[in-house]
């Protein structure tokens, strides 16, 4: 919520900014979007939070929709905010160094990059593998893999749906990790599992409501959706993943070297 000190208080709510008024040489609108990306600034309103509704902005600083609206506008256009059609207009994630081109789980990327990385457990049971997933284990349909379904953010904000399964026989005290804080390769590393390689397909998809839902974009949004296959040395299959990563918040850096005879 947008908050100032100096203004009145609504109820249940924080504090509301000043009216703007017609007496400073500036646009209204001027004033209103400089209004808002100072209160950005400050952290008052959380980057992938919403803002509140335009009426109620509207009757907050004092102006008509239009005004707001070009406000608005301009933020978009200097990348402080997004629009999503039907949902209302979101402060935008800060924007974040690469992904790496090793290794690394969600959780070792983000603490290295200086951020605080989070879930909300969306699913965590047993169920049989399809023949897709079996194929892809090497192992028979039917057999039981563990699956992890976890919304992944950073400094609370929604990043990416990860999609994980891990064989059963594998996932020993699963149930009992708090999966919230706790990354899942440390997890099965701690069990003794060496996840040393994976085979990597990223490709653009488009959001559905549910997906959309949990990452605060709209329906129809692109996304990256980031699959994976994690083998030990030996080549066996210790999990899979499929991780979709909201498409502005997300960038995979690497490098490629020509061959001396091409």
């Amino acid at each position: 919520m947008i908050t100032d000190q100096s203004g009145p208080r609504l109820p249940g709510r924080a504090a509301a900014p000043r009216e703007l008024t017609g007496a400073y040489p500036e646009p209204l609108w001027i004033q209103a979007k400089s209004a808002l990306e100072n209160r950005i600034a400050l952290g008052e309103v959380a980057p992938g939070s919403r803002l509140p509704p335009e009426r109620e902005l509207c009757r907050m600083l004092g102006i008509s929709r239009v005004t707001l609206r070009k406000a608005l506008t301009a933020l978009v256009e200097e990348g402080a905010l997004r629009a999503a059609q039907g949902r209302g207009w979101y402060v935008t994630a800060p924007e974040r160094k690469e992904w790496p081109n090793t290794l690394e789980s969600f959780s070792e990327t983000a603490r290295r990059m200086g951020l605080v990385p989070t879930s909300r457990v969306l699913r965590r049971e047993p169920g049989p593998a399809t023949f897709d997933e079996a194929e892809a284990f090497q192992i028979v349909p039917g057999t039981a893999l563990y699956r992890l379904e976890r919304v992944r953010l950073l400094d609370r904000v929604p990043i990416a749906v990860d999609h994980s399964l891990v064989p059963a026989d594998l996932a020993t005290g699963f149930d009992e990790v708090d999966f919230t804080t706790r990354s899942l390769y440390d997890t099965m590393a701690r069990l003794g599992f060496e996840l040393a390689q994976a085979d990597t397909t990223i490709e653009a998809r488009s959001a559905d409501a549910a997906l959309a839902g949990h990452l605060a974009i709209a329906p129809g949004t692109p996304v990256l959706d980031m699959r994976q296959i994690v083998r030990d040395r030996s080549g066996r299959p210790l999990l899979s993943s499929s991780i979709r990563y909201a498409g502005d918040r997300y960038r995979l850096r690497t490098s490629f070297t020509r061959n001396a005879g091409a």
